[in-house]
């Protein structure tokens, strides 16, 4: 199958990228009075400079897409199984500094998209637990907007000269090495595992490596490199006016693929949806070897012995494409929202008042003392309730049911004051919650040891977690499950 190419694609697109990159940097200069010049000139006084920037910028793009559709094929195909556990760790690594090698690219141009992009990103490093000037905890370590971990990223207060300079020193020096680096012990560990797992038919005839596979590679390479080519003559690469700190867009949004954890802003606070959720993903996707103990499926597309895994991480590639969608294409002015046939001319009424749950008295609705045993039982319950009912319960019925229930109780608040859009997304959080954190691990992985199976439902309600604050934003204009102001602990 030609899917087993989506790695040596992303390989080749980052020898574009280098190739492109290093006969851009003959041409381009990291200061803020002549970075946006150089991009004019590479667009029309330097011979095949618009091409080379083009390519570099939508080679960068497509190797985004790239890893994500090779780590998804790895997972469905369960290569991340014994022997190659550390190897998908490595992969986990590769995705992230893909993200942040192309995020610190898109600075350099300098002009109005690349600079209010990059401070919507660096904003929600200042909101790190203890580490930012706005996170949880930080008061108690003295964090201030001069000292923080986004000042240390940015090199001042806001993005400037000293960003420019940083940016263009890890994109062009700092992660390029660690990812040439971490390639080198990718490829190494891929020979070492050996290239694929044992096939399922003893009897299958055996296909050498060399020639049958690298061919395959090499064709798939070429054809990378056309396309690319061909995109770049025929659709040039956003430049926009010179960066203006004055002139601030409305709307101002990160990266298309950051543009997801911008979305989540909506429903949670920055240290949540831009420090603890991303790196939630990343622990998570580097323990999936460790918890899935399913021998079945290695090195094959097999969904029937892998339902749950198969449809959970399905699940959180949905989600994550889903809030880029809806940040990139239905968030305007205000960033409130508009659908993607709405002309931005058209203004929206205010949001309606927002409301807490557990806090301080004037706060919110019921006290904190409630809230944390509330919270802390909740999720307790929640967690270990799918093992301690052994019993298997009818998965479609048991689901339709639960829904049907659902809409009952939305009907009837429909009398005490409750709108029929609230109520449609009452049933439809809930009916998803009930199934994907529920009725799935109740049927599928209720046999694991407590270990593994409380990682793994850990990680199953923080994913059924963003979707119920979502909803509960969306139904009842919840803004705080919980908020403890003296710490800056907003939940």
């Amino acid at each position: 199958t030609y899917t087993w190419g989506l790695g040596g694609i992303s390989f080749a697109l980052f020898l574009i990228l280098t190739v492109t990159g290093v006969l851009l940097m003959f041409y381009y200069r990291p200061t803020v009075d002549l970075a946006y010049r150089d991009m004019k000139d590479l667009e029309f006084a330097i011979t095949l400079g618009k091409l080379m920037r083009n390519m570099h910028r939508w080679g960068a793009q497509a190797m985004v897409v790239m890893v994500i559709a090779h780590m998804v094929s790895v997972f469905l195909r369960a290569g991340y199984k014994k022997p190659r556990e550390f190897n998908w760790g490595v992969g986990v690594l590769l995705l992230s500094l893909t993200l942040f090698l192309s995020f610190t690219g898109y600075l350099l141009p300098w002009d109005q998209l690349a600079i209010w992009a990059v401070t919507v990103g660096t904003n929600m490093a200042g909101a790190t637990p203890g580490l930012g000037n706005e996170g949880p905890f930080s008061s108690l370590l003295g964090m201030r907007i001069n000292n923080d971990v986004r000042f240390v990223l940015l090199g001042g207060t806001t993005v400037g000269e000293n960003t420019l300079l940083r940016f263009y020193v890890m994109h062009c020096v700092a992660v390029p090495l660690i990812v040439g680096a971490l390639l080198i012990l990718h490829f190494w560990r891929i020979r070492k595992d050996s290239f694929s797992a044992a096939p399922r038919d003893p009897a299958e005839q055996k296909i050498e490596v060399w020639p049958n596979l690298i061919v395959r590679e090499y064709i798939a390479a070429v054809g990378c490199t056309l396309f690319i080519t061909v995109w770049s003559i025929l659709m040039d690469a956003p430049l926009e006016t010179i960066a203006n700190p004055n002139v601030t867009p409305n709307p101002s949004k990160a990266p298309w693929y950051f543009v997801g954890l911008q979305e989540m802003l909506v429903y949670f606070d920055p240290w949540i949806a831009g420090v603890v959720l991303p790196n939630l993903i990343i622990v998570g996707l580097m323990a999936i070897p460790y918890i899935d103990t399913n021998p079945r499926g290695v090195g094959y597309y097999e969904w029937k012995d892998r339902r749950f895994a198969n449809i959970m991480f399905l699940l959180g590639i949905a989600m994550w494409f889903i809030f880029i969608a809806i940040g990139y294409y239905c968030r305007g002015p205000n960033y409130a929202w508009y659908w993607p046939w709405e002309s931005w001319h058209m203004q929206k009424p205010a949001p309606p008042p927002t409301w807490n749950v557990f806090g301080p008295a004037g706060k919110a609705v019921l006290p904190i003392w409630l809230g944390i045993p509330v919270l802390g039982l909740g999720g307790l319950a929640a967690m270990v309730l799918p093992k301690l009912i052994e019993k298997d319960i009818p998965e479609l019925k048991s689901t339709l049911l639960f829904a049907a229930a659902t809409a009952g109780v939305s009907v009837i608040g429909l009398f005490f004051g409750m709108t029929a859009l609230q109520g449609m997304w009452l049933v439809l959080f809930a009916t998803l919650y009930y199934y994907f954190g529920f009725m799935l691990p109740q049927r599928h992985i209720r046999s694991l040891d407590w270990t593994r199976y409380l990682v793994t439902m850990f990680l199953v309600v923080s994913t059924m977690g963003v979707l119920l604050k979502m909803g509960a934003r969306l139904c009842f204009e919840i803004k705080y499950i919980l908020t403890i102001p003296a710490v800056s602990l907003n939940i």
